[in-house]
């Protein structure tokens, strides 16, 4: 490897680390878990941009962090259901708990069924219920799969008011893939409301700097490279942040391609 490609590298590992919603959503998860998350927020290369967390957790997780460290929580996960009171009940807990991001699941098994409405009256209600707060919507695109399909549910969250398009929940076979990632990026910029303020992030199966690397290059082109920034630019990933310390540390970046 030769010293601008090493630079290269190390760039990326530090944008993926600013830009990481570090994240832990097991069923198991305890307070000892979400203590030991924010502990890792706080890396000897620097600080994530946020920690990612089950609702019931998010109070806890605000106490244990400094204010530059963002506490997000997901609403209406993992499945996405069209009931509206549920997601206002976990963005209540969010908001209640002074976390500053929710993460909310469009209602993909109604928009694949044709019911747009049910999705835009959810929407609309959790982004009314945590105005203030930034709101990022999981498309879970690995279901939706047609880019038609994606790009229907990424106008829709953008006209509900969306801060993030987001992939996926990582909680179904495919999470993350690099084409449904552009279908989100052309969405954002064919938007003249969205383009310069809405963001994107990529979340599952993102767990080498090498994949990281895809998403942030391919973010840049779309978007531009002032977007590399955690206010437009994300990675949600549990796993990513041991890799990103590795190459930060010297070690040779290695990893899985992506998923194209």
């Amino acid at each position: 490897m030769n010293r601008s490609h090493t630079i290269s590298v190390q760039s990326e590992a530090r944008i993926a680390l600013a830009c990481l919603d570090l994240t832990s959503l097991n069923d198991r998860d305890s307070e000892a878990d979400v203590a030991l998350l924010c502990e890792r927020a706080r890396g000897r290369y620097g600080d994530v941009a946020a920690v990612c967390v089950w609702p019931r957790f998010a109070a806890f997780a605000r106490a244990q962090l400094p204010e530059s460290i963002a506490v997000a929580a997901v609403a209406n996960f993992p499945d996405g259901s069209a009931d509206v009171q549920r997601a206002l009940r976990d963005t209540g807990t969010i908001v209640d708990a002074g976390a500053q991001e929710v993460d909310v699941v469009l209602p993909y098994r109604a928009l694949m069924a044709g019911d747009t409405a049910s999705c835009s009256t959810l929407l609309d209600a959790v982004r009314r219920a945590c105005d203030g707060l930034l709101l990022k919507v999981i498309l879970e695109t690995g279901v939706l799969e047609d880019p038609a399909a994606i790009r229907s549910a990424a106008r829709l969250a953008l006209a509900a008011g969306a801060d993030f398009l987001k992939t996926s929940t990582g909680k179904t076979p495919v999470s993350a893939t690099l084409p449904a990632a552009s279908v989100m990026l052309q969405a954002i910029v064919a938007d003249p409301s969205a383009h310069a303020r809405v963001g994107f992030k990529a979340a599952g199966g993102v767990r080498s700097v090498t994949e990281a690397a895809r998403y942030i290059e391919l973010t840049a082109s779309i978007l531009g490279e002032a977007a590399l920034v955690p206010a437009r630019f994300r990675i949600g990933a549990s796993g990513l942040l041991t890799d990103i310390e590795a190459v930060l540390g010297g070690a040779v970046p290695s990893g899985p391609p992506g998923n194209y």
